[in-house]
């Protein structure tokens, strides 16, 4: 399938470390040098998930090679979703008046979007979609608790939009050659690793080092996956983008890959973790930067827990 058009929408206002010490006692420093985050972004008071949807959606329609009412299927990804019956699917749907669009919403943590976008291949492959839209948004700052030294201080906010189609829509269009998705409720500390209880506690990670272990683990496994099966190995990418979780992760990723850094691309350092939309959102921002013939993989981990990768030609 093919990549007709990605936009993107992160929220003004940023949240620098200096912020933290008074809130939860950590020092600029000591989250710049665990994390590799500098500043995350907040949506503001009259923001919520639904608009920096809608926000991405315009975003993507200024490229879109066809018009909205073409497309006939509607995928929400996210985890933070601000109403879980009305969802940002539906809201979008009725923005732009996609009167034919089929819509779904799914949540798989910070794997979401990836599990998206398998939903609208398997749309296509049995016939029942031709053109679709996924949407991924992340309202993570309305959830987390800032005083927790274990994560507060981690999350950003974003949106992302990607519209497919079955069918090339124009020359030179990058497509989606693989899709791969795996859920890992029964690795390590599982669904407990990550957990959002919104009337509770917030987004929680009780267990930084057992989510960070198997998100190297398991980010690795999926790069190798969609490669193989194209008979490629990993090392033949020109870029990867992985979930923007945390920089030593990345760094950790590469490691065990045996590959240089600058095949990486980031934005975790402006952004912080702004959760599934954090690396179609990497994808998104630099589209237009990749050359012709590049090849891109993307993967993600995501509490609970679960897996996915991508492979893009551009």
């Amino acid at each position: 399938m093919f990549l007709n058009s990605l936009g993107h929408y992160v929220p003004a206002e940023r949240v620098d470390n200096d912020y933290f010490l008074e809130v939860n006692g950590l020092t600029g420093e000591w989250i710049k040098q665990r994390t590799g985050i500098e500043t995350r972004s907040k949506a503001g008071a009259d923001e919520n998930v639904n608009t920096m949807a809608i926000a991405a959606v315009e975003d993507a329609v200024k490229n879109l090679p066809y018009p909205l009412a073409e497309v006939d299927l509607i995928v929400a990804a996210g985890y933070t979703m601000m109403d879980t019956v009305a969802t940002v699917a539906h809201v979008v749907q009725r923005h732009f008046d996609m009167n034919l669009a089929q819509c779904v919403a799914i949540t798989s943590a910070c794997s979401s979007y990836v599990n998206a976008v398998e939903i609208v291949e398997g749309y296509f492959a049995m016939g029942k979609a031709t053109k679709a839209l996924v949407i991924c948004a992340e309202h993570n700052t309305y959830y987390s608790n800032q005083t927790d030294p274990t994560s507060g201080h981690l999350w950003g906010d974003a949106a992302v939009a990607t519209f497919f189609s079955k069918e090339s829509q124009r020359k030179n269009e990058p497509e989606v050659l693989e899709v791969f998705t795996r859920g890992l409720g029964h690795v390590g500390k599982g669904p407990g690793g990550v957990y959002l209880n919104p009337k509770e506690e917030g987004i929680v990670m009780p267990d930084g080092r057992d989510v960070f272990m198997n998100a190297t683990r398991f980010m690795c496994e999926a790069l190798e996956k969609v490669c193989s099966r194209r008979d490629m190995e990993v090392s033949q990418l020109d870029y990867i983008i992985t979930h923007q979780a945390n920089k030593r992760i990345v760094s950790n990723v590469a490691h065990h890959l045996t590959m240089g850094e600058e095949k990486f691309v980031n934005n975790i350092q402006e952004f912080g973790n702004t959760g599934s939309a954090s690396a179609a959102l990497v994808l998104s921002q630099n589209i237009d930067k990749f050359k012709s013939g590049d090849f891109i993989g993307l993967t993600v981990f995501g509490g609970g827990y679960s897996s996915g990768g991508i492979l893009v030609r551009i």
